[in-house]
């Protein structure tokens, strides 16, 4: 990652970077933008250049706008202004991921951030520097950017330490579930994905971790997962992590889904749908680099996190429409669609979560279904809760990391279609309303924990398809941010 320095005083002017702001305007007409004012001295002569060159830039202070200006044979050698919008978290994160692009060709810049900016500001803007200078290196050919250190120039670099920690943590976890889903399948199988975790939990000698290979898996009674990963030679597996730290009040289960790839199984999918197939396991990755993450800022939540993984393939091994597969602790499924294998493990770790853990809460997030994206587009998820608080919380925390979720129904009109004549439940009814009616059925193995359970279908903003803002170009990371802010406003 970038190093990011807090600074009191300009050690270092290679490239100096300007906040821009939109100038106040009570008439409701067109104002230029000013110069917001800044802390730590500056040459005076830098500053009146720079104001100079507005009128000339038609910048309008909009967030993430930069303007680039030479300075050959002098101190700074450039000049950038950058539009910082209205102050709002977002937009500290979108100027943040504008910086780290126009800096892309410079080894070094300093941005004089604007005086009395909060803590929370510079945090997201360091999370917005930081994953947008995110790359994917086993995919992507060329260069790496020049860019490997930036300088925030403040008033007082210690009121700043802690945001600039957290946000470093964030940006690191988020880029680690964007590698593990960015990671092509020809690498990725489940053992892989127990290795990565293996590795990075090394660090965090206060983790716990239990991995369960298909033998226990089976003598535990785990058929939802055997059943979707028997087709493939790459057997499957299923991860539990445990953060327990001491002064802990509140314990926490998160579950993700880990299909490292999915072929849709005997219902195969098209291929343009099985493409990019590799992000199937997105969920997993979000869950894990979340409990590392709150591992590495010592929250004072115990969260255990479960990461049921399979690879669905087509063999003669593989589970058949039509099955019925028993779920951990004994409910059974009628699988007419082996495409619908998501809900499959889920539900095993759902199911095993109520009866052995029994957390205070439990929250699972999972690349689960296209009409995820029918109803709500590219950038948001699908929340699921019947617990207004948890999901009023989960919402606020996901809007405050710069991500997107809304609430949707748990519509009872299609509970009846999860009947089956063959088994306890029908895993995918075909009445439509994908997205609700595979939350309904996950919400049959939350048993008591069912006024705690919250789900959250996020299939489409796990992947972007080109870069925005502080998204890069794949896999995103969803869910890491959010999942972070608000764990750590539990006790």
């Amino acid at each position: 990652m970038l190093a990011i320095r807090l600074s009191a005083g300009p050690d270092r002017l290679d490239t100096l970077v300007l906040p821009v702001r939109a100038a106040a305007d009570t008439d409701g007409g067109d104002t230029p933008a000013t110069l917001a004012p800044t802390g730590p001295a500056l040459p005076d002569e830098v500053l009146a250049e720079a104001t100079a060159l507005l009128p000339v830039t038609r910048l309008t202070g909009r967030a993430g706008e930069t303007y680039a200006h030479l300075r050959p044979a002098r101190t700074p050698a450039r000049l950038l202004l950058l539009g910082i919008g209205d102050g709002a978290d977002r937009a500290w994160r979108a100027a943040g991921a504008a910086l780290t692009r126009a800096g892309r060709d410079e080894t070094h810049i300093t941005f004089s951030v604007p005086t009395g900016t909060g803590a929370e500001a510079v945090r997201a803007l360091v999370e917005g520097l930081l994953l947008a200078s995110y790359r994917f290196r086993l995919t992507e050919a060329g260069e790496s950017p020049a860019l490997t250190g930036v300088d925030l120039l403040v008033d007082d670099p210690d009121a700043y330490r802690d945001a600039v920690e957290v946000a470093e943590t964030t940006a690191r976890m988020t880029r680690l579930a964007r590698d593990l889903t960015n990671t092509p399948s020809s690498v990725k199988n489940p053992q892989w994905f127990v290795a990565q975790v293996e590795a990075a939990a090394a660090d965090q000698p206060d983790l716990h971790l239990r991995v369960r290979g298909p033998e226990e898996l089976a003598a535990e009674g785990f058929g939802g997962i055997l059943a979707v990963g028997g087709g493939s030679a790459s057997t499957p597996r299923m991860v539990e992590l445990d953060w327990r730290p001491a002064d802990a009040r509140t314990h926490v289960v998160l579950v993700g889904k880990g299909i490292t790839f999915d072929t849709g199984g005997i219902s195969i999918k098209p291929v343009p749908a099985m493409k990019l197939m590799r992000k199937d396991m997105a969920g997993a990755a979000a869950v894990v680099a979340a409990t590392l993450g709150a591992a590495a800022l010592r929250l004072p939540v115990r969260i255990t996190t479960l990461a049921p993984l399979a690879e669905n393939m087509v063999s003669g091994s593989a589970f058949r429409p039509g099955d019925i597969v028993r779920h951990y602790g004994g409910l059974t499924s009628e699988t007419t669609n082996s495409d619908a294998e998501g809900r499959l493990v889920l539900a095993d770790a759902l199911a095993y979560a109520v009866r052995e853990l029994q957390p205070d809460l439990l929250i699972d997030l999972a690349t689960l279904t296209g009409a995820n994206a029918v109803a709500l587009g590219k950038r948001t998820g699908a929340l699921y809760s019947e617990n207004d608080q948890l999901a009023a919380d989960l919402l606020a925390a996901v809007d405050a990391a710069g991500e997107a979720a809304w609430r949707m129904p748990l519509a009872a009109d299609y509970v009846e279609h999860l009947g089956s004549d063959l088994a306890d439940l029908h895993s995918s009814p075909a009445v439509g309303a994908g997205s609700v009616t595979a939350a309904l059925y996950l919400r049959e193995f939350t048993g008591d924990l069912r006024d705690r359970w919250l789900h959250i279908d996020m299939s489409a903003p796990s992947w972007a398809d080109g870069d925005d803002a502080e998204l890069t170009r794949g896999a995103t990371g969803w869910g890491v941010r959010g999942l972070l802010r608000w764990l750590a406003t539990l006790d």
